[in-house]
């Protein structure tokens, strides 16, 4: 697509007169396909950057308590970044999000065998959607103005087998941004045979606007509680364990740093932070977290439909990757909050089901409302 063309198509999809889009040549992909990135802003200038790479969020910047705008995300300048990073920095990580035990699950009596490409505690198992997942394609854009505010939808088909996935899945992920400094990701996916789904973001967040600093300071609560436990290879053990009177417990807005050094068995395995976290209520959209930065005074609210949310402490950056600027994204510079299914959800028939029938429609959101205190 010509970007100029692009361009003129998000200008004359503006209503309101205020919405305007720069989309540009990013990159190009190893087989010469061009990379675009969408830029646009609301009223009080909360500005977003996507990639059709990845279907990925890119930047967010937002004001501080000072009304200073500042990027509160961690990615890259160039696309090389993206196209190299072993972090998936802002993506749409799918076809199932988070691990899998030993790359295998059955559906219907039939063993399906993946990729196992992570291994914590040197014990294999699959994550993210495999080797090359849905972080790592193409996807294309369409330019919107939902009744929410204007956006982007990113429509991506994976063939049946693709990285060891059953079934021929299109699936949709469209953001979104309102006016009221709210931010939005919805997903939708159809498949022509029974397979397993988990879409999700990625993003790491940085309130305080500097990645040079840990978000050990940032306080945290989370409306759950109970965990899942992990075992050595981060994997769910099929039990739920009370945060009460746990380093998990961020039943209250809590600092994050404060207990993440507790001799807790679940701690030292994750060295930090990697886990899921149940949510009060499995059914429908609700308010799932609050992050809050004292410094810069940025606060963002998470609401989900999402059974759980996986709390990552960015425990395994370690300055591989250099960022925006050429900063390398130390330990626990960034943190995810990634609105998900249960991790090996298809092992466990207990757990929320991840599957997705012929016919059927797979919907999810996630909102980001940003704001300041």
């Amino acid at each position: 697509m010509n970007p100029r063309i692009s361009v003129a198509i998000a200008l004359t999809l503006c209503t309101t007169g205020a919405f305007s889009m720069i989309i540009s040549d990013y990159g190009t992909m190893p087989d010469g396909r061009v990379v675009h990135s969408y830029t646009f802003s609301n009223v009080s200038g909360l500005q977003v950057t996507l990639l059709n790479y990845g279907a990925t969020l890119a930047s967010v910047k937002t004001r501080d308590r000072r009304g200073v705008h500042e990027e509160i995300t961690l990615g890259y300048d160039q696309f090389s970044g993206w196209l190299n990073d072993p972090s998936h920095f802002g993506v749409t990580v799918g076809r199932f999000a988070n691990r899998i035990a030993h790359g295998k699950f059955t559906l219907d009596g039939k063993e399906y065998v993946l990729a196992t490409n992570n291994s914590p505690g040197g014990i294999p198992c699959h994550i993210h959607g495999g080797i090359v997942g849905f972080d790592k394609v193409l996807w294309s854009g369409r330019v919107i103005e939902s009744p929410k505010g204007p956006g982007v939808e990113f429509t991506y088909v994976s063939a049946d087998g693709e990285e060891g996935y059953p079934g021929k899945l299109t699936a949709k992920v469209t953001y979104w941004l309102s006016d009221g400094d709210e931010l939005g990701i919805e997903f939708r996916a159809v498949t022509d045979r029974t397979t397993i789904i988990n879409l999700t973001n990625h993003t790491y967040w940085n309130l305080e606007g500097n990645p040079l600093h840990p978000i050990s300071g940032h306080l945290l609560r989370i409306n759950s509680d109970t965990i899942l436990p992990v075992n050595k290879g981060l994997i769910p053990t099929g039990e739920r364990m009370s945060v009460v009177n746990t380093p998990f417990d961020f039943t209250e807005l809590r600092e994050i740093g404060k207990r993440i050094g507790d001799e807790h068995e679940q701690l030292k395995q994750a060295n930090g932070y990697d886990h899921c976290w149940v949510l009060r209520d499995i059914s429908g959209v609700k308010h799932a977290a609050q992050l809050f930065d004292p410094k810069s005074g940025r606060v963002a609210d998470l609401f989900t439909d999402q059974p759980s949310v996986q709390f990552y402490s960015g425990n395994f950056l370690r300055g591989a990757s250099k960022g925006r600027g050429g900063i390398q994204y130390r330990f626990r510079t960034g943190l995810c909050l990634e609105p998900e299914n249960f991790p090996d959800a298809p092992n466990h028939p207990d757990f929320p089901s991840a599957r997705l029938e012929p016919g059927e429609v797979y919907r999810r959101s996630i909102v980001w409302r940003f704001s300041t205190r």
